[in-house]
């Protein structure tokens, strides 16, 4: 009996102290929110492409729970800005919502999360007349009258030419199916239907200026006999699984430039991803591939940076060409999820050529093929996740399924005066199953520490056959590796290193004057670092 009376007694002295609290009564807010910004900057977004998601804390650091009347944008339903107040969108009127928030409750010594993001047409009335890119700003207004605080948010809006394929309603499902490429895929001389969404240029389409950006969804296809053509300081940006596809007697020829400030290169061609966010500035795979199909031809490319995509350059077929598939020089490709170049049983000439950071190899010449590279930085200093090939990869032959291998000979793989490094080890192999397989290395800076290779098959490195005045495992003491700055200095082990070539020694990618007696090895003759 006295337990049971013990515990009626506390049980009567935990309701009359929980009736006592006033955890859950709100006071009115007195205007003294804190936030973690005072502005939010969305980064530079394209016309009609939605931003990412950004996050502004809100703090109530006061010992009283309270209730803000009102959280909203300053340009009310108008405004081009979304918001997510603790996960609620607010006020469900068609044009209010995301807009507009009534008695948002804040607990004592406790934080909200607001989310906001947008899509801006630049042709918006709401925005005015302006030219090829603006600043749209709004405010986020907590409260009214004499306590009311606010939030600036800004985000620059860039304009831009948009390539995308047509798209037709399937009334059936009420999805959309989507355009593809239709083209001679295996060279009979009859299209082929593709599963490649995207469509071909229009002639008028098929001269790429600076005057706008380029946002590119699907493949942009350059058909039979026309040429896609881009000039000086011209910007590609491409939507994921997207890319260009250069088909049967089609050319590309990108044709950026030096600047007056020739460390800038502000007139270089760039092609990348269409997430102008810094976080998205370096991730690789982001969309697809240059892709120089098979019968392309004449296809050249200068002072272009490719980045960001799951293959930098595709090209196949035509080896025994007149003039070579693909022409490149003062290039660079960075930050691929695959390869960086992959050739197929084509020709390519490089020349102040500069790969780095691939998923696999920066250079692939495979299924023979012809390559001719000279003062070229091929390396690989790739760290996000294992690597299977090496930064060099020339081979004569690809598997069918059964295993066994189809041979077509490498007619030639020449290197001369190029970097071949990495973070692994070797990082050139050289694979051949025919009996005609042609490749030499001269003057190069090469990495190769495996003594179970060396001294056997392709790698004997006396054989001045194959092998003729090269170095091996000096660190080429690059500027920065993982940054893409591959610029070597002056105790480089590529210093002094390469072949004179005649008739002069020649310009380095930076369009600097090689040492006339003693050039370096690679695509950048060496400086002295700043510390």
């Amino acid at each position: 009996m006295k337990r049971l009376l013990s515990f009626l007694l506390c049980f009567g002295i935990l309701i009359f102290w929980s009736s006592c609290r006033n955890d859950f009564e709100f006071s009115p807010n007195t205007g003294n929110l804190e936030f973690a910004k005072d502005t939010i900057y969305l980064d530079t977004v394209f016309s009609t492409i939605g931003s990412s998601t950004y996050n502004l804390k809100v703090y109530n650091r006061s010992d009283e729970d309270i209730v803000i009347p009102t959280i909203q944008l300053e340009n009310g339903e108008n405004s081009l800005y979304r918001m997510n107040v603790d996960g609620s969108t607010g006020i469900q009127n068609d044009n209010q919502i995301g807009k507009f928030f009534e008695n948002v409750e804040l607990l004592a010594n406790d934080s909200l999360y607001i989310f906001i993001e947008t899509t801006i047409d630049i042709n918006s009335p709401e925005l005015g007349v302006l030219e090829n890119q603006f600043l749209y700003t709004d405010k986020i207004l907590f409260d009214s009258g004499s306590i009311q605080q606010d939030v600036d948010v800004v985000t620059l809006v860039k304009d831009a030419v948009f390539i995308y394929p047509n798209r037709e309603l399937n009334e059936e499902d009420n999805s959309y199916i989507v355009e593809t490429l239709t083209f001679d895929v295996d060279g009979d001389g009859t299209p082929d239907e593709t599963n490649l969404q995207g469509r071909f240029l229009q002639d008028s389409e098929l001269t790429f200026t600076n005057e706008k950006p380029y946002v590119i969804y699907g493949y942009a296809g350059v058909g039979e006999g026309k040429t896609l053509t881009m000039e000086a300081g011209t910007r590609v940006h491409f939507h994921a699984d997207s890319g260009i596809i250069v088909t049967d007697g089609a050319s590309l020829n990108i044709n950026g430039d030096l600047s007056t400030d020739q460390e800038t290169l502000e007139n270089e061609v760039i092609l990348e991803g269409d997430r102008l966010e810094p976080l998205y500035s370096d991730i690789p795979g982001q969309w697809g591939t240059i892709w120089l199909y098979n019968g392309s031809i004449n296809n050249t490319i200068t002072y272009a940076t490719i980045k960001n995509a799951t293959i930098g350059l595709l090209a196949e077929g035509n080896q025994t060409a007149e003039n070579d598939k693909l022409t490149i020089s003062n290039s660079k490709i960075f930050n691929i999820s695959s390869f960086g170049v992959l050739g197929r049983a084509t020709s390519i000439k490089a020349e102040n050529l500069v790969i780095n950071n691939c998923g696999q190899s920066s250079f692939a010449g495979t299924f023979g093929g012809k390559y001719n590279l000279t003062h070229c930085t091929i390396a690989n200093y790739w760290n996000s996740s294992f690597r299977q090939y090496p930064s060099l990869l020339i081979n004569d032959y690809i598997l069918e399924e059964n295993g066994l291998p189809i041979i077509n000979n490498a007619t030639e793989a020449n290197f001369i005066n190029c970097i071949i490094y990495g973070n692994n080890d070797p990082e050139f192999s050289i694979e051949n199953e025919g009996p005609t397989f042609n490749f030499k290395f001269t003057n190069c800076l090469l990495k190769f520490n495996d003594t179970n290779l060396e001294d056997s098959g392709n790698y004997e490195f006396n054989n001045t056959e194959h092998y003729v005045q090269n170095v091996f495992n000096l660190d080429p003491k690059f500027k920065n590796s993982l940054e893409n700055e591959l610029q070597i200095g002056t105790s480089s082990g590529a210093n002094g290193k390469a072949l004179q070539l005649t008739p002069h020694a020649g310009y380095d990618i930076l369009h600097k004057p090689r040492n006339s007696t003693a050039p370096d090895c690679g695509a950048y003759e060496s400086i002295v670092f700043e510390d």
